[in-house]
């Protein structure tokens, strides 16, 4: 008898020590609009094409009044500069959104570390579920508090350390070419 109540007192302790862990996700009374800086990456993608540290230029949010967000991406594609806005729709889930017309279920969540979030977020392309964190923040220089904290993160959902890419940071958003 003893050891079932040692065994039931055990995995209740596990729960809330494991619920304890988790991070906050993102008030809705927080405005997220802004100039953002992707300091991390992972992806649980099987290839190892693009392993190395690429370049990221800042990208732009903009809260709507709906709760929605907008997102403006710069990035290069075949030396050429190319520009993608992307509408994150607010769900019923605090700090959940949607994109690409449900396909993309993202999560922000907040970090203790001042100005830095992690964008978590799971894909369904075809039959596969693809999973993907982001560590991102206000300001382009590394911040290690902030990557030890994304690492926490990706390793309680799965994620391998070495497949972690910390990119180099290209110059604002206007100053887009090769």
């Amino acid at each position: 008898m003893q050891s079932l109540l040692l065994t039931v007192t055990l995995f209740v302790l596990v729960a809330v020590l494991q619920a304890q862990d988790d991070l906050p996700l993102l008030s809705e009374d927080k405005n997220f609009s802004g100039i953002w800086y992707l300091k991390a990456t992972v992806k649980d993608l099987n290839s190892t094409e693009g392993k190395s540290p690429k370049e990221e230029f800042p990208f732009a949010v903009r809260t709507l009044e709906n709760g929605n967000m907008e997102v403006m991406v710069v990035s290069m594609y075949n030396g050429e500069c190319l520009q993608i806005d992307i509408l994150l729709e607010k769900t019923e889930k605090p700090g959940q959104y949607s994109a690409f017309w449900g396909i993309d279920l993202m999560y922000i969540y907040e970090l203790p570390v001042m100005d830095h979030y992690i964008f978590y977020s799971e894909c369904q392309i075809s039959e596969q579920k693809v999973y993907a964190g982001e560590l991102i923040g206000k300001d382009p220089t590394e911040n290690h508090e902030a990557l030890e904290e994304f690492k926490k993160f990706v390793q309680q959902k799965g994620f391998l350390p070495e497949d972690i890419i910390v990119p180099e940071q290209r110059a604002a958003l206007q100053k887009c070419k090769p």
